[in-house]
């Protein structure tokens, strides 16, 4: 068994370095998926019950500078809107993670025709051929390329800067 992880180690090593293909990277990230939907809507659940003191507690153990996926958890993000020079205007999501599943849910606190709680966006995070976090539903969307703002395609998340993208 180590062998085989030795060797799949090795092949994500190497796919990097040269940057031959994030394609692989994607597939290999989501075979090796250990957790079950049923632990992931477990996750979901308990996540949606944290208090606001949770989030600072989070929010100071996962500070991110480098704009890598954080840890397992429940954050707060600010929507950065593509139509509006980039701004957030005051409007917040919930961004739950749970190993390579995202799922985006609206705060309520602002003036999008969304409901309070409703989810916004759902997948699986993927690094795009462009360098960018996206939420994607399908492997070939890492490829894409168009995405984020009123493209259409994959929303764009910026976990250094804790932006969700919208139009």
């Amino acid at each position: 068994m180590n062998g085989i992880v030795l060797f799949i180690y090795k092949l994500v090593c190497i796919s990097i370095m040269i940057k031959a293909s994030f394609i692989l990277v994607t597939l290999l990230l989501i075979s090796c998926s250990s957790k079950t939907e049923e632990q992931r809507t477990e996750f979901i659940h308990s996540a949606e019950s944290m208090t606001v003191k949770d989030y600072i507690i989070l929010q100071r153990e996962s500070s991110d500078t480098t704009g890598t996926v954080p840890t397992d958890g429940k954050y707060i993000f600010n929507i950065a809107f593509a139509e509006w020079d980039r701004k957030s205007m005051g409007e917040k999501v919930t961004v739950i993670i749970w190993g390579d599943s995202i799922r985006v849910t609206y705060e309520g606190d602002g003036t999008l025709t969304a409901g309070k709680g409703e989810v916004l966006d759902e997948g699986v995070i993927m690094k795009h051929k462009t360098g960018n976090w996206i939420i994607a539903r399908e492997k070939e969307d890492v490829s894409l390329d168009e995405i984020g703002g009123c493209t259409g395609g994959p929303t764009i998340v910026d976990f250094k800067n804790k932006k969700y993208w919208m139009c």
